[in-house]
C-alpha cells in the first residue's frame, strides 16, 4: 500500500444516523463509548483545585502504576491522541536527521495525515508485508546500504501490537526484532494503540511484550480499549528519549488539567478492567468471525488475533450491507473491509449483524 490510497482506505460509513440515535456497528473501536468505571474515574477527579501539568495526585498516582506494569524504571507522559503520542515519542527518540524503520501498513506510515514527518521532521522508511508484520530480514533490507549525508540515519525501529491488520507478534518475535534493531544501533518505539488486545490474546503480562523483549519507548493506548480520550507514552529505557517532557510541550500534547486523562488510566490499569475490556472485545471478534467464515462468499482475510476483522465480500453485497450495518473499507489487496469489536459489543450485536450479512448475501 501507498500513502497515497491513505484518504481511499479511511472510514466509509452510510449517512449519519438522526440525530439522538444509537448507532450500533462494527466502523472502529472508536466508536464505542465510555466505560462506566472510567466515567466513574472522571467524576471522582472532579472535585476542588488541584496543581496542573501533571503535578495533580492522579498524575503522581500514575507512575507507581505504570512501574507496576512495566519495571520500575518505566515513566509515564499522558497526552491527548494517538498520533501525538506516535509523534511525541519519536520526535524525542531520533535527531532531526533520523529515519524510522516501519511497516507500509503502520499507523505512522498511512493514518496520521503526515504528521511524522511535518510535525515530526522525520523519513519513514515503510517496508511491505504480507500481515503488518516486520521480520528480522524485513528490517535488514530496509536499512540503506550506504551510510552518508546523503541518507537519512536509521535510528528507529517502530512496532505495531496489535498490527493495523489485526494480527500479532509473539513474544519471540518481538525479542528477536528488537534485538536485531539493538545490534544496529538503533533504539524500538512501539505503537500500543491495542496492546491490552495483544496482551489478552497473548495472555501474558503487559510488560512480557514490551520491556522485557527489549521495546525502549512505548505509546500506550486506552482511547479504543474504554476511555474518553487520552494515551500515555511511557518511556521504558530512559537513555532512548532524554527529551521527551519537553517534546511533550512543544508538540501541544501537554494537559494543563492532567488530573482528568490521568484518572482514566488509574481505573483501567489500577484495577484489570484494561483486560476485561480487551478479552471481551477479542471475543466478540472470534465470534464474528467464525459466523462469517461460514456464509458463502465472505473470505477472512487475516488471523484474527485481536479486536479487528478483515474480510473480502461480492461488491454489491457490500454496498447492500452498507446501507444497513457501518463499517469502514481497507483498500489493501482485495479490497477488504473491517469490522472492529469494542468492549462494549454484545453478543447480540454479533448475531444480528452476521443475520443482516446472511440476509444481503442470499438478495434479501
Amino acid at each position: 500500500m501507498t500513502a497515497g490510497s491513505a484518504a481511499e482506505r479511511a472510514s466509509s460509513l452510510v449517512d449519519p444516523p438522526p440525530a439522538g440515535s444509537a448507532l450500533r456497528g462494527f466502523a472502529s473501536d472508536n466508536c464505542s463509548g465510555v466505560h462506566p468505571e472510567v466515567l466513574a474515574a472522571i467524576a471522582a477527579a472532579n472535585f476542588g483545585h488541584q496543581y496542573s501539568y501533571g503535578a495533580d495526585a492522579n498524575s503522581q498516582r500514575l507512575q507507581a502504576i505504570f512501574q507496576r506494569h512495566f519495571g520500575s524504571a518505566a515513566q509515564a507522559f499522558p497526552v491527548f491522541n494517538g498520533t501525538g503520542a506516535n509523534v511525541v515519542a519519536l520526535q524525542a527518540m531520533t535527531t532531526r536527521w533520523a529515519a524510522v524503520v516501519c511497516s507500509s501498513v503502520a499507523h505512522v506510515n498511512v493514518d496520521e495525515g503526515g504528521a511524522p514527518e511535518s510535525v515530526g521532521g522525520l523519513k519513514l522508511l515503510a517496508v511491505p508485508t504480507d500481515s503488518g508484520k516486520l521480520t528480522p530480514g524485513l528490517f535488514d533490507a530496509a536499512l540503506p546500504r550506504r551510510d552518508g549525508v546523503h541518507q537519512a540515519s536509521p535510528q528507529v525501529l517502530s512496532l505495531t501490537q496489535s498490527t493495523e491488520l489485526g494480527t500479532l507478534y509473539s513474544v519471540d518475535e518481538l525479542a528477536a526484532l528488537c534485538d536485531r534493531a539493538h545490534r544496529a544501533g538503533m533504539t524500538v518505539h512501539m505503537d500500543g494503540a491495542r496492546l491490552c488486545n495483544a496482551a489478552a490474546t497473548l495472555d501474558r503480562p503487559l510488560r512480557a511484550i514490551t520491556t522485557d523483549v527489549g521495546v525502549d519507548v512505548l505509546c500506550f493506548g486506552g482511547t479504543k480499549n474504554g476511555l474518553l480520550l487520552g494515551e500515555v507514552v511511557v518511556v521504558l529505557n530512559p537513555e532512548a528519549a532524554p527529551g521527551l517532557e519537553r517534546a511533550r510541550k512543544t508538540s501541544m500534547q501537554l494537559a494543563s488539567k492532567m488530573r482528568f486523562i490521568s484518572a482514566q488510566f488509574d481505573a483501567l490499569l489500577g484495577t484489570d478492567l484494561w483486560l476485561r475490556n480487551a478479552r471481551h472485545a477479542n471475543a466478540m471478534a472470534q465470534r464474528l468471525a467464525t459466523a462469517v467464515a461460514e456464509l458463502p462468499g465472505v473470505t477472512v482475510q487475516h488471523e484474527v488475533d485481536a479486536n479487528a476483522v478483515f474480510a473480502v465480500l461480492p461488491a454489491d453485497a457490500e454496498a447492500a450491507l452498507r446501507t444497513r450495518v457501518s463499517f469502514s473499507d481497507w483498500n489493501t489487496a482485495g479490497a477488504a473491509v473491517r469490522w472492529m469489536t469494542s468492549f462494549d459489543t454484545t453478543e447480540d450485536d454479533v448475531d444480528h449483524f452476521v443475520a443482516t450479512l446472511g440476509e444481503v448475501l442470499a438478495g434479501g
